[in-house]
């Protein structure tokens, strides 16, 4: 399995960006997809997830209600949604596959993802 990120790229805060990932190899409709981020000098942090069926959705609080998750699975790929960016949102954004064994997920940690992308740089000036 293989993820690439794309869509990351420098823009004013209170402007918007959409993120994608498409998989290949795998069947991408087995496996939950997420968007962690890295800030300079900073852990990853959890950004959003969805479920292998696109049924179930998760959001970190720094997210909720400005980045919408979401998945295409007839096109392996999965999206985030950013709008009313601020600088705090600068980071290397990466997507993760996790094969899912029910349509929830309950793992937020990058560590226990089965695979990650190389990540893309999103930069918010002021």
């Amino acid at each position: 399995v293989k993820l690439l990120e794309s869509g990351g790229g420098l823009v004013q805060a209170g402007g918007s960006l959409k993120l994608s990932c498409a998989q290949s190899g795998g069947t991408f409709s087995s496996y939950a997809m997420g968007w962690f981020r890295q800030a300079p000098g900073k852990e990853h942090e959890f950004v959003a997830a969805i479920s292998y069926s696109g049924n179930h959705t998760y959001y970190s609080d720094s997210v909720k209600g400005r980045f919408t998750i979401s998945r295409d699975n007839a096109k392996n790929t999965v999206y985030l949604e950013m709008n009313s960016l601020s600088p705090e949102d600068t980071a290397v954004y990466y997507c993760t596959a996790d094969l899912a064994y029910s349509d929830y997920v309950r793992d937020f940690n990058i560590g226990a993802m089965d695979y990650r992308g190389k990540g893309t740089l999103v930069t918010v000036s002021s």
